[in-house]
């Protein structure tokens, strides 16, 4: 189950939005299969990059941040084709599998990345500079959980919109969790009481910050 959102002009958006339908219908048109993430930002990154190559076209105005979670499977054979087998019969492991939770950011030149964790918009880099400071990567430890998750991101947003704090905003938020979550492997909105708690605590965290510089 794949979701995108969009920084920029929001017609450019409208179009990369029914442009990506149009890729995931595709796909499972030709595989029955929901479309990975992976494959979706790299048709996406493709279609925008062809947006640079033409006169007779201009280069789309956003920045689009790609994400979902595809399937987990076990992973048939490890390592490079010809190496030879690693472990057990034909070099399968045990137990490894592919798949799982993806993040992908792609830019107006059709350039993409993977990310743990990406912000998009006017408050980036103060998103950014928060971001960093958790741990996301699960190859550095144990990583946050889906609620917590939920928490730090609305108190990121709050604190990008500090600067912005006279212009009123509401706050949406929806997650993605593994087949035995939450979500089941959906993508869905966050609850509402889990929502209003996060905010609560973002705002909270906000005040705090504000008294110890006074």
């Amino acid at each position: 189950d794949t979701r995108q959102v969009h920084s920029g002009l929001v017609p450019d958006g409208r179009h990369f939005v029914s442009r990506a339908r149009d890729e995931a219908s595709s796909w499972r048109g030709t595989y029955k299969a929901p479309i990975p993430a992976s494959a979706l930002a790299n048709r996406m990154g493709a279609y925008v990059q062809a947006y640079t190559l033409y006169n007779s076209v201009r280069p789309f105005g956003i920045t689009a941040i790609v994400g979902g979670y595809d399937a987990e499977t076990e992973v048939d054979v490890d390592g490079a084709v010809g190496s030879g087998p690693k472990m057990g019969s034909g070099g399968k492991t045990p137990g490894a599998k592919q798949g799982g939770p993806y993040l992908y950011m792609i830019e107006p030149s059709g350039l993409y990345w993977g990310y743990y964790g990406a912000a998009t918009g006017k408050g980036r880099q103060a998103a950014k500079a928060e971001l960093e400071k958790l741990n996301l990567d699960p190859s550095k430890g144990e990583v946050i959980g889906l609620e917590e998750g939920v928490k730090e991101a609305a108190r990121i947003i709050y604190a990008a919109h500090e600067d912005s704090k006279d212009k009123e905003f509401e706050l949406e938020m929806t997650w993605v969790s593994a087949v035995n979550g939450p979500t089941k492997g959906r993508h869905e909105e966050v609850p509402k009481e889990l929502r209003e708690e996060a905010e609560r605590l973002a705002k909270k965290a906000l005040e705090g910050e504000d008294d110890m510089e006074e």
